[in-house]
């Protein structure tokens, strides 16, 4: 399995895109929220990848961030769900988004991405449910554990909080309402903290 490339990037063609690794190009496909994040071609990049195989070809996927790749993983296991359908689902809704939607049963929303219905996102509520929380949830879903090794204060206080106990979805509502101005990883984690004891 290739865990990641670290390389140039040589082209991108959405979803499709180029990285030399030491001089042999591999060609990978990304979902849209990570080609919002890619650097020029000719800079230098990191991608955590998932390799799929199948009879007529191997192909390589490629994320910017450990959740983006960990909800690829999940969603893989959902049935009826390929590669394809994946990637438009992350390419359609932020990885937060998701979670959200799955914890709130919210079909409407699943619907509006490109290629899932009704009874599909239906099958990726009750599916998705227990892998939220589970294997593909907690700090799996750190928006700060980027490719690139950005440290995000709103990344890792959603991390912080849901390794102590907190679902990710109440977590992601709490953090909508702490000022933008708040931008210390740890005054955002205590104002959070502050608004789940008024509760």
């Amino acid at each position: 399995m290739i865990g990641h490339l670290k390389g140039i990037l040589t082209a991108k063609h959405p979803p499709g895109l180029v990285i030399d690794v030491q001089g042999v190009g591999y060609e990978v496909e990304a979902p849209m929220s990570t080609f919002y994040d890619l650097p020029a071609v000719g800079d230098p990049l990191i991608l955590l990848t998932h390799l799929v195989v199948r009879e007529d070809a191997h192909v390589l996927y490629g994320f910017g961030t450990e959740a983006e790749r960990s909800l690829f993983r999940g969603l893989l296991k959902v049935s009826g769900v390929g590669a394809k359908m994946a990637l438009a689902i992350l390419s359609g809704i932020s990885v937060e988004g998701f979670i959200l939607c799955v914890q709130q049963q919210d079909h409407a929303s699943l619907v509006k991405v490109p290629g899932i219905g009704k009874k599909t996102a239906e099958r990726l509520i009750i599916e998705m449910r227990d892998r939220i929380d589970g294997a593909v949830g907690t700090a799996a879903f750190n928006p700060s554990q980027s490719g690139g090794g950005a440290t995000d204060p709103r990344g890792e206080a959603f991390s912080a909080l849901v390794s102590l106990g907190y679902k990710p979805a109440e977590v992601s509502l709490m953090l909508k309402k702490v000022p933008e101005s708040v931008i210390s990883t740890e005054e955002i984690i205590r104002s959070v903290l502050q608004n789940l004891a008024r509760k």
